[in-house]
């Protein structure tokens, strides 16, 4: 070991504290997964903190259209979509998707941002219920577009995997916005 290295770096998801509940190191697949997409969600959530309508709308990244606003949106759409729609099989509506146009989430910024946050949080409220509710990590969802079944765990990861990349994009928005770095 390098001096003055540990085995914990300062960037690890286990080691950031207070602005997130730590992920522990020494738990069950389920509790871990269920850790791992909890402490993803809660890094958006600090990516958007203290920004008002025009810094989450602001498309920083040029080219991309990718706003705070717009990720609060997709991501909003992701827990709905596949917690409430194919896992839990709830006659619910669609949100920001249609086939005339499959981008609106991103694209289309129209009505307030904190609102868009809200409707994220609410989602990711009930999909929590949904995970609590369920007997397995086994429990089976069905795929609207496909009908194939997949498992609660392929779900939680697949959510972690959306979150990871979605947290990158967060990332890269909120620096160039403020200037704030750090996960």
């Amino acid at each position: 070991m390098l001096l003055g290295m540990t085995n914990t770096p300062a960037h690890s998801p286990a080691a950031v504290p207070g602005d997130r509940a730590p992920i522990p190191r020494l738990a069950g697949e389920r509790e871990s997964m269920e850790a791992f997409l909890e402490w993803h969600r809660r890094t958006f959530e600090l990516k958007c903190e203290g920004l008002g309508q025009e810094e989450l709308s602001s498309r920083t990244v040029a080219p991309s259209t990718l706003s705070l606003h717009g990720l609060a949106r997709h991501l909003a759409g992701c827990e709905r979509w596949w917690f409430r729609q194919q896992f839990a099989g709830e006659d619910v509506p669609i949100l920001y998707y249609s086939d005339e146009d499959p981008d609106q989430d991103m694209d289309s910024l129209d009505g307030d941002a904190q609102e868009a946050l809200a409707v994220w949080r609410s989602e990711c409220a009930r999909s929590r219920e949904i995970v609590a509710a369920a007997e397995s990590l086994d429990q089976r969802g069905t795929s609207l577009r496909t009908g194939e079944p997949f498992t609660l765990r392929w779900m939680l990861l697949s959510l972690i995997a959306e979150y990871a990349r979605h947290n990158g994009h967060a990332d890269l928005l909120r620096e160039a916005i403020d200037g704030k770095v750090g996960h």
